[in-house]
């Protein structure tokens, strides 16, 4: 072997060597066995985005939404909150939904707007016109 790669295959070996060597064997789960549930955080109270009703959308929930802007091009859920994206030719409007108490109804509670091309931030009430328009 090369002067030059004993170095590297004295590294190779030793990690060899510390990967059989340490920690606790870790019990495989059984076929039908099913994960520990994990603890379910708190109901945390939204604050809503400050500014105002920022055109009838704050506190709206997803069905009135739906009605007022149409179809959204994406709709994703995680948890008990909801983000609606709707877009017109020039801009794309998000709309964030959370239950303002536990178990409640989603409704909006941030709203945001940027131009389709770059992705900078634009006027939400401009973004909502446009795409109430397009419908």
């Amino acid at each position: 072997m090369p002067d030059s790669l004993r170095p590297l295959s004295a590294c190779a070996a030793l990690a060899l060597v510390s990967a059989c060597a340490g920690g606790a064997a870790v019990p495989l789960p059984s076929a039908g066995a099913r994960p520990a549930p994990q603890p379910a955080e708190p109901f945390r109270t939204p604050r809503p985005q400050p500014g105002g009703d920022i055109a009838g959308i704050m506190g709206a929930d997803s069905r009135s939404l739906l009605a007022r802007f149409g179809e959204p091009r994406i709709q994703a859920v995680e948890g008990d909150a909801r983000k609606l994206q709707f877009a017109s030719a020039d801009c794309v409007l998000d709309i964030y939904l959370y239950p303002m108490r536990e178990g409640g109804t989603p409704v909006a509670t941030h709203v945001e707007a940027r131009l389709r091309q770059g992705g900078v931030a634009t006027s939400r009430e401009d973004c909502i016109r446009a795409v109430e328009s397009k419908r």
